[in-house]
């Protein structure tokens, strides 16, 4: 499909400009009539002139009927309406009595007075000028409602963003405790490498969490990566305990969704599958795209819902002197994330497999933007020692 060369702007975008257009098309228009209806009744051309002069006094008029209704337009009703049924009765007259002179002048051989074509022309200056001022007003206020509600919209799109940061910063501290607690662990035990491996690597995802807006959203690719960089720091903590595997359809790789959405339920799925187990779980993330939608499933071979007897899953945990507490976030933070990013646009699902172990399926329309636009990943430093 061929692309404009060029990008439509509204027509009131310039409310000067749009004036004047329609003050030059409204009474070109009205002159145009009345000239094609004189000329249609067999009048002499020099009728025109008489068209003209009626045509600059109308424009004239309404160009001061447009600088007093400016000041009248945001006034209380009773005032605007008030001082409007005044001054238009005076504006019509003026005009009808500039167009009745005229004319009694161009026929001065006729029998009719100024008086009487003022009583026969003043219907015609009614009616043109009671029209303008009814677009004037209908124009004006339109547009105010219009900036009304585009003021609204704004409002609400800042209300959400704001809320949509609110629940991405409640799991900031969420993981941070863990990993902080874990790395005083290791100090504790004087075990300085992999203290010093793991703060390396919780700086570079910190980093990674400044970096990236709060309300921003990320490719299924960064975010993969981020999630790899996230497992290299729990990985230190449970070793090979800790089993990942990831599932990624090259088409989906591009996928934009919600920066920092999988990250709690993978810490999730550690919590809960890999270490209650001795043996550990193995966790898997799996991305395709099914018809216009991106479906994210993230799942574990641990116990699942039914063996734990509980649906803790649902609270994020951090630690408090080695105890582990509920923080009232984690997939119903996730949900609430989704709700405010999409509205009924996603679905949001846990389930039980068959095989056993817990699943959480995500399903959010498919966006993806230019390569160019999206930054760069980070990556896991390499392990000391």
């Amino acid at each position: 499909m061929a692309v404009l060369p060029f990008r439509p702007t509204p027509f009131f975008a310039n409310k000067n400009r749009a004036f004047w257009r329609l003050q030059a098309a409204g009474w070109g228009g009205a002159m145009l009539l009345r000239a094609m209806s004189g000329i249609a009744n067999g009048l002499e051309l020099s009728f025109l002139v008489l068209v003209l002069i009626s045509t600059v006094t109308g424009f004239s008029i309404t160009l001061i009927l447009s600088v007093i209704y400016r000041q009248l337009i945001n006034q209380r009703p009773l005032i605007t309406w008030g001082v409007t049924a005044i001054v238009l009765p005076i504006a019509v007259g003026f005009y009808v009595f500039v167009d009745a002179w005229v004319s009694a002048l161009y026929y001065a051989d006729d029998a009719s007075g100024v008086a009487s074509r003022f009583i026969g022309l003043f219907y015609i200056g009614l009616t043109l000028l009671g029209a303008w001022s009814a677009l004037y007003y209908a124009i004006n206020f339109f547009l105010q409602i219009e900036e009304q509600n585009d003021q609204l919209i704004r409002l609400e799109n800042q209300a959400t963003q704001a809320q949509l940061a609110m629940l991405r910063y409640q799991l900031n501290p969420h993981f941070l405790f863990n990993t902080l607690n874990s790395i005083s662990t290791l100090v504790l035990l004087k075990q300085t490498e992999p203290a010093n491996a793991m703060l390396s690597r919780l700086s570079s995802f910190l980093r990674y969490t400044l970096v990236n807006e709060p309300t921003g959203r990320v490719t299924v690719a960064q975010e993969v990566e981020t999630l790899k960089l996230y497992l290299e720091i729990e990985r230190m903590r449970f070793e090979e305990r800790l089993r990942t595997s990831f599932k990624v359809d090259p088409a989906a790789e591009a996928a934009l969704l919600p920066s920092l959405l999988l990250q709690p339920l993978v810490e999730n799925a550690i919590k809960y599958a890999v270490s209650p187990q001795e043996a550990g779980a193995e966790i898997t993330i799996t991305a395709q795209l099914i018809g216009p939608n991106l479906r994210i499933v993230v799942s574990d071979t641990g116990p699942g819902l039914q063996n734990t007897g509980h649906d803790n899953r649902f609270a994020g945990v951090t630690f408090d002197g080695g105890e582990q507490v509920s923080t009232g976030v984690g997939l119903a933070n996730i949900r609430d994330r989704l709700a405010q990013a999409y509205g009924e646009m996603h679905r949001f699902e846990t389930m039980d497999p068959p095989e056993g172990g817990f699943a959480v399926l995500i399903e959010i329309p498919f966006e993806r933007r230019e390569p160019a636009a999206v930054p760069a990943a980070p990556r896991a430093p390499a392990l000391a020692g």
